[in-house]
């Protein structure tokens, strides 16, 4: 039954398209031009809604003339005039269109016309007997004749993979949807914008790189015909962003993509959206305290609170926000004894025990951080900094005075999820060398995601560059949270996914 009721959708939508070409073809036929470019916009949805005023009658054509433009959402016809919804990007309202005020060829063409075209509209405000403001319409002209139906009023696009493939009809349909998005922009310009106020300087750095570095991941591959040589869709910024501290830049950030060739999940996506910067003269501890104010201040601007509500629970960004080293986060949350966190064989034991995942070649430090991630980290849900990690797991990191098996690192976790990354900066040539020759180890004994070589960075490690500390949040991550969205593929506008056979209707 399901397949012949697919059937039927599918013949239906059929014959709409055929009828809509249909009706193209007769409204060229009447010289009625379906897709002009002439029509001036000079008024939104909200500027109207911003300037009523109390009207002197039903009907009245004193007040201020308006000129706007929009999709029609719904039409409710009576003989000789019709109610229409129209909405813009702003917002929408209701227009009055009355054949004895538009004319008999306009009003003749809106008839014609279908929920989903788009319409340009100018007359008066007038007040509903219901006490609804409307638009009283002087002038109608057809800009756009959609082909296409839209989905029913009362069902909309409801269907995710859909509306991930078909995110302009979602848009469309959708109200939440486009909050969400709008929430997105806002974000970002609240991130740019504390970055900028504390003389950050925004930069760009290559999207295809020789070497990719700057994380542990696999990478996509092509090759560039005039250069005669491979590059890579970077990973992580982190090692050009580096370069620009030596050359004298102490305060850098860049908000933009990065790439990696894993799967794709609630949280993770091929191509996502990092902020990263760097600070000399800074270290760890200092990155944490900013990225507890800039959390909470982006909170504010977006959502209005540094209190938010994110899938059932409330959290609060307030601060001072918990601490907690790895070892310790082990222990008291995920239940691993102390004895084993320098035992790999009974460590291997407890994550088989515990039904943990983990490469049995790993090397310890693999080991305890796969544990961590399976373990305590879908249970830390309020702003948790999560600090030390060992030094084979972190390659990029200052080794720690304190524990020189452990690196000045820390990762951010909100909501049972890695939010940040961030640590004081390794910027011992020698020892980077080391760390990088370990990493091409790895790779050679199988592990994909480990870090090249970069002769390169290390280079300009020997011009010297200052103590500096570097962190990366993840913006889609953070939109999440400020949207109280379950999946990356809900703040991402068009996320990957694989391909379906398309037909023409």
């Amino acid at each position: 039954m399901r397949c012949c009721r697919q059937g039927m959708s599918t013949e239906k939508t059929s014959d709409i398209l055929e009828k809509r070409r249909s009706k193209i073809s007769d409204l060229r036929a009447q010289a009625v031009d379906v897709y002009p470019n002439d029509f001036k916009v000079l008024h939104t949805v909200a500027d109207i809604m911003g300037q009523v005023q109390e009207p002197a009658s039903h009907g009245s054509e004193s007040g201020p003339k308006f000129v706007a433009a929009g999709r029609m959402m719904a039409v409710n016809r009576f003989g000789k005039a019709a109610f229409v919804r129209f909405r813009d990007h702003t917002g929408q309202m209701q227009a009055y269109i009355r054949k004895d005020k538009v004319g008999d060829r306009a009003y003749d063409l809106f008839k014609q016309l279908d929920i989903g075209d788009i319409i340009g509209l100018s007359g008066t405000l007038f007040k509903t007997k219901t006490g609804e403001w409307t638009l009283l319409v002087e002038v109608f002209v057809l800009l756009c004749k959609s082909i296409r139906p839209l989905p029913e009023k009362f069902h909309g696009l409801k269907d995710p993979e859909k509306r991930y493939r078909q995110r302009y009809v979602d848009l469309i349909m959708n109200a939440d949807v486009r909050k969400i998005f709008i929430r997105r922009s806002q974000t970002v310009q609240a991130v740019r914008e504390f970055f900028l106020q504390r003389d950050f300087l925004e930069v760009e750095t290559p999207m295809m790189q020789p070497i990719p570095g700057g994380a542990e991941a696999a990478p996509f591959k092509t090759f560039h015909k005039a250069l005669g040589m491979n590059l890579y869709l970077r990973i992580a910024p982190e090692l050009y962003l580096k370069r620009l501290v030596v050359g004298g830049f102490d305060r850098v950030f860049e908000i933009n993509r990065n790439f990696r060739n894993e799967g794709v999940s609630t949280q993770h996506n091929p191509e996502f959206t990092m902020l990263e910067f760097y600070q000399a003269y800074a270290t760890y501890e200092d990155l944490m305290d900013l990225t507890e104010r800039l959390v909470a201040e982006v909170a504010v601007k977006v959502c209005g609170s540094t209190s938010i509500s994110y899938q059932g629970h409330t959290i609060e960004f307030g601060g001072p926000w918990q601490r907690l080293s790895l070892l310790e986060a082990l222990t008291t949350i995920g239940g691993v004894e102390a004895r084993l966190l320098e035992d790999r064989a009974g460590l291997l034991a407890f994550a088989e025990r515990s039904q943990v995942q983990v490469t049995k070649t790993g090397r310890i430090g693999k080991v305890i951080t796969k544990i961590f991630d399976a373990l305590v980290e879908p249970k830390l849900i309020q702003p948790t900094f999560i600090v030390g990690y060992p030094v084979e797991v972190s390659p990029l990191s200052r080794r720690s005075e304190r524990e020189p098996g452990l690196t000045d690192r820390f990762e951010l976790f909100i909501a049972g999820r890695e939010i940040a990354n961030g640590f004081s900066e390794l910027n011992d040539p020698a020892d980077q060398r080391e760390r990088f020759l370990q990493q091409v180890a790895n790779r050679e004994a199988g592990d994909e995601e480990a870090h090249f070589m970069d002769e390169d960075y290390i280079e300009a490690l020997e011009y010297g560059m200052p103590p500096t500390a570097g962190e990366g949040i993840g913006i889609d991550r953070l939109v999440m949270l400020l949207t109280d969205s379950p999946s990356i593929r809900e703040v991402i506008l068009f996320p990957h996914m694989k391909p379906v056979e398309r037909g023409r209707g």
